[in-house]
């Protein structure tokens, strides 16, 4: 049975688990200099409707340290940008690739495609989620804090797609997660009601950045305006004002609170130069940790060994 990546609601516990696990492996032999082309002769398709640097690059790379090879697919650069179906793409591509990971606007068309394709989808971003990332922040807490169970995440900011796989994730492991955000910026309705229902720690949505960042162990933040959302940059710049995480935000967290951000940061809005280059942010050593979640997700997916190359 094929195995996608499409939300992390979709997710066990001990997915979690084992898909972190393997990332510290590979990320151990990595720096070892211990060659695992666990994924010879794989083909791995990116298929983007959006610009990217971390998730093309991190799977590129990824996918290259593993012995396969990546292809990199546009809209406008197949067939699907001129009408014919995501679900002729989809039968056809399996038949072409090993894998495909997909970065795109709508969540139904990961969905559809994960439907008919008979190869592993992996969801690289849409407006709804963004489950890589916070796979990847995750595994970065897990490595500065030694554990995620028990810790309070304050997110700050957007309710946006990172804001909604944080929800996922809350659903399904030992964290508190707490929200701010502006009113009329909330997270997903239907994922934050689902999540609170389920969750065993606690979910809390604030008004207030300062409550919510209150006696929190990450402070978590994002663009105020995602791809798309251009045209509404002037309103919420004044809508997000008082949500910028800067020195005086972070005095409310606790002295040993690491600092977030999935990057690309636009510095001195969502958050101040001084805090990101400060010593508690760990905001590059996160971007480096897609790297080696990625490999994680595409060796599980994809099938691959565990044996080193010799």
């Amino acid at each position: 049975m094929k195995k996608d990546l499409l939300t992390l609601y979709d997710l066990s516990r001990q997915d979690f688990e084992v898909i972190l696990d393997k990332a510290g492996r590979l990320k151990k032999m990595l720096y070892g200099g211990v060659p695992h082309e666990s994924l010879r002769g794989k083909v791995l398709g990116l298929l983007f409707d959006k610009s990217s640097t971390r998730t093309r690059l991190s799977f590129e790379a990824g996918i290259c340290q593993l012995g396969g090879v990546a292809t990199f697919l546009s809209r406008r650069d197949i067939q699907l940008g001129r009408g014919e179906t995501i679900a002729d793409t989809a039968r056809v591509m399996s038949r072409y690739l090993n894998g495909i990971v997909i970065r795109t606007f709508g969540q139904e068309l990961v969905e559809e495609f994960a439907r008919w394709a008979t190869i592993p989808v992996i969801n690289g971003l849409t407006d709804l989620v963004h489950p890589c990332q916070i796979l990847s922040d995750l595994f970065t807490i897990r490595e500065k804090k030694g554990t995620f169970e028990g810790l309070t995440i304050a997110y700050v900011g957007d309710g946006n797609n990172v804001a909604n796989s944080w929800i996922n994730a809350a659903a399904r492991l030992p964290l508190r997660l707490h929200l701010a955000c502006p009113e009329g910026y909330d997270p997903d309705r239907r994922i934050l009601e689902r999540a609170i229902n389920e969750t065993k720690e606690g979910i809390k949505l604030f008004r207030s950045a300062s409550e919510a960042v209150s006696g929190a162990d990450v402070v978590y933040t994002d663009v105020w305006a995602s791809m798309g959302q251009e045209d509404e940059q002037e309103a919420r710049a004044s809508a997000f004002r008082a949500y910028q995480v800067n020195e005086t935000l972070l005095g409310y967290a606790r002295q040993d609170a690491i600092v977030m951000h999935c990057l690309p940061a636009h510095r001195g809005d969502e958050i101040t130069d001084s805090v990101i280059e400060s010593p508690r942010s760990v905001v590059f050593d996160q971007a480096e940790n897609r790297l080696h979640v990625q490999k994680a997700i595409m060796e599980i997916v994809m099938g691959g060994s565990e044996r080193s190359a010799t």
